[in-house]
C-alpha cells in the first residue's frame, strides 16, 4: 500500500471508532486549556496525561496524547492575545500584533485568525510528514554542531525584524538577553558563572518565568498604573470565522510560514519557540504592510500561529524516523511509545507502519477538532477581555505566579517572574523592546554551546562553518538582514 493509501485507511478506522474519536476531543479541549494557562507548557501537558495512558490500548493512548500536544500550542495564542500573556513560549511572537488588536476591539477577529492560521499550519505540518519524512529525516542527520550554531545566528537575524523603531534598541535588548544567558553553569566545563553562590542559578533563568514576567507580570503593573483610567474594551464578536478578506491577505504567509515551521522542527534541539519569531520576522520582511507589523497587523497573528503549529509535524519526523527528539515534546512521546512496546527509530516504519499512519491520522483528527472547539468557544474567550480591569489584573496576576510556582515547584521561580516583571516594566517606559530579549534567552545558549563544542571537536578550526548547509544558512541570515534594513528605511522616507 502507498503512504497515502495508509494514512486514509487509518483515518477510517479512527472515525469509526466512536470511544477513540470521544478521547480525542476530550484531550484537545484539555490541551486548549493547558496552553492558556501561563505557565502549563504543551510539553507538561503531554507529560500530564501520559500515565493515563499506561493501560490503554495503543490505538486509544497514542491519538489522546496527539490531541494535546496539537491543542496546547495554539492554546497559548488565546492568553496571549487577550491578556498579553503567552501561555507558552510558542506564543511568545504572536502578543507583539495580537494583544495590541485585542486593546483596539479586535479580539475576535485576531483570534479567529489564530484558529485559522493554527489549524492549516498543523496540517501542512501532518501533510509533509507523510509526503516526505524519510527525505527529512536524512537532511537532519547532516546537522552538526556547526550547522546547530549558523541556525541560531539565522534566529538571532530576526532581531531586526522584531525591533520596533529603533535597531539601536533592538540591539541593546538582544545584548541583555545575551548577558543573561551568561548566567548559569558553563556549557563545556561546568563552571559555575555569575550565580554568587546561589544554587537556583546554577541552571541560569528558566525561560518561562521570564516570559511571563516580561509580558504578564510588567504588563499587571502598567493597568494597575493606570487603573483609574482604564476603560473597558468590548470587543466586536460579529463572526465567528475569519473573515475572506483577512485569509486572503494572510494565506501566502501562513502556507509560507507552514511549511518554515516544519522544517524547523524537523531539526532536532529547534522548536516552536524559535520557529514562531523567525515567521514573523519572515512575514514582516516580505509584507507589502511591514510598516503595520506590531501596531496590530493581522498577518502578525497568522504567521506565528501556523509555523509553531507546523512544528510539531516536523518534530515528529526525526523522532519517528531516527529516534531522535524534535523538540522537548517529541522527548515525552519517546518514553510513551517505549512504554507501549514500541521503539522510535527506522524499524519503527517497517515493523510498526499502522502505528506510524494512526499518529499521522490522530493529529489531522485533533486539528479539526482543534478548530471546531476553539471555534465554538470564540464568544466566550472574547469575553474576558471585557471583564472590569480591577477584577481581571488580580486574577492575571495570581494566574502568573501559579504557574511560575508550578514549572519546578521551586519559589525563585516566582521571585524571577516579579523581578523580570519589574525589568519589563521599566523596559515599557524607556521604549525598550522585549521580544529580543527572550529572543536572545532562547537562541543565545544554542549559539554559544554548539560553537564552542564545534570549536572543541575541530581543535580550533572554523573550517565546518563553510559547510554548503552553513553556507545557505549564512547566506539567508545576510539576505534577511539587508531586506529589512532596506525596507525599514523605505517605511521611513514614506
Amino acid at each position: 500500500m502507498t503512504n497515502l493509501s495508509l494514512f486514509f485507511s487509518s483515518v477510517g478506522e479512527l472515525l469509526t471508532d466512536p470511544k477513540c474519536l470521544l478521547l480525542v476531543f476530550v484531550a484537545v479541549a484539555c490541551g486548549i486549556v493547558v496552553g492558556a494557562l501561563p505557565g502549563l507548557t504543551a510539553t507538561m501537558g503531554v507529560a500530564l496525561m501520559v500515565p493515563f495512558t499506561y493501560s490503554m490500548d495503543m490505538r486509544y493512548g497514542l491519538p489522546m496524547l496527539m490531541g494535546i500536544y496539537c491543542s496546547a500550542v495554539y492554546g497559548g495564542s488565546i492568553s496571549a492575545i487577550l491578556l498579553n500573556t503567552p501561555g507558552t513560549p510558542a506564543a511568545a511572537a504572536t502578543v507583539m500584533d495580537g494583544y495590541t488588536m485585542a486593546k483596539r476591539g479586535e479580539a475576535g477577529r485576531a483570534l479567529s485568525m489564530s484558529i485559522f492560521a493554527s489549524t492549516v499550519g498543523g496540517l501542512i505540518g501532518v501533510a509533509v510528514m507523510i509526503l516526505a519524512a524519510p527525505a527529512m529525516s536524512k537532511i537532519a542527520l547532516h546537522f552538526t554542531s556547526a550547522e546547530f550554531a549558523v541556525i541560531a545566528l539565522f534566529g538571532l537575524s530576526v532581531i531586526v525584524s522584531i525591533s520596533g523603531d529603533s535597531l539601536l534598541k533592538g540591539f541593546i535588548a538582544a545584548g541583555l538577553g545575551l548577558l543573561l544567558c551568561c548566567i548559569g553553569l558553563d556549557p563545556m566545563d561546568g563552571y559555575p558563572r555569575f550565580t554568587f553562590g546561589s544554587m537556583n542559578l546554577y541552571s541560569g533563568f528558566e525561560l518561562v518565568p521570564v516570559l511571563i514576567g516580561l509580558f504578564a507580570v510588567s504588563e499587571c503593573l502598567v493597568s494597575i498604573e493606570n487603573i483609574e483610567h482604564a476603560k473597558t474594551v468590548k470587543s466586536k464578536m460579529e463572526r465567528l470565522l475569519s473573515p475572506l478578506s483577512d485569509i486572503k491577505r494572510c494565506m501566502g504567509h501562513i502556507i509560507k510560514s507552514g511549511l518554515l515551521g516544519t522544517f524547523i522542527g524537523c531539526i532536532p534541539g529547534a522548536g516552536s519557540d524559535i520557529a514562531c519569531f523567525v515567521a514573523y520576522g519572515e512575514a514582516k520582511r516580505s509584507s507589502k504592510h511591514s510598516e503595520e507589523f506590531g501596531t496590530g497587523c493581522i498577518e502578525g497573528v497568522a504567521a506565528p500561529e501556523s509555523a509553531n503549529n507546523a512544528v510539531g509535524g516536523g518534530a515528529m519526523i526525526p523522532m519517528l524516523s531516527l529516534g531522535v527528539p524534535g523538540d522537548p515534546v517529541t522527548a515525552v512521546l519517546i518514553g510513551a511509545l517505549m512504554i507501549q512496546g514500541l521503539t522510535p527509530g527506522p524499524l519503527l516504519y517497517r515493523d510498526h507502519q499502522d502505528v506510524v499512519y494512526l499518529i499521522f491520522a490522530a493529529m489531522v483528527i485533533a486539528n479539526i477538532f482543534m478548530f471546531i472547539i476553539a471555534t465554538a468557544g470564540l464568544p466566550l474567550f472574547t469575553k474576558v477581555i471585557s471583564i472590569d480591569k480591577n477584577i481581571l489584573v488580580p486574577v492575571i496576576f495570581i494566574l502568573c505566579m501559579v504557574g511560575s510556582f508550578s514549572l519546578r515547584n521551586n519559589i525563585f521561580d516566582v521571585w524571577t517572574a516579579l523581578a523580570f516583571g519589574v525589568v519589563g516594566y521599566l523596559m515599557q517606559k524607556v521604549k525598550l523592546p522585549v521580544a529580543p530579549v527572550l529572543l536572545a534567552l532562547i537562541l543565545g545558549p544554542m549559539a554559544e554551546e554548539n560553537l564552542r563544542r564545534m570549536l572543541v571537536a575541530n581543535d580550533g578550526s572554523y573550517m565546518p562553518l563553510t559547510s554548503p548547509i552553513c553556507l545557505v544558512l549564512f547566506a539567508l541570515s545576510v539576505f534577511m538582514v539587508v531586506s529589512s534594513l532596506r525596507k525599514q528605511k523605505k517605511n521611513k522616507s514614506k
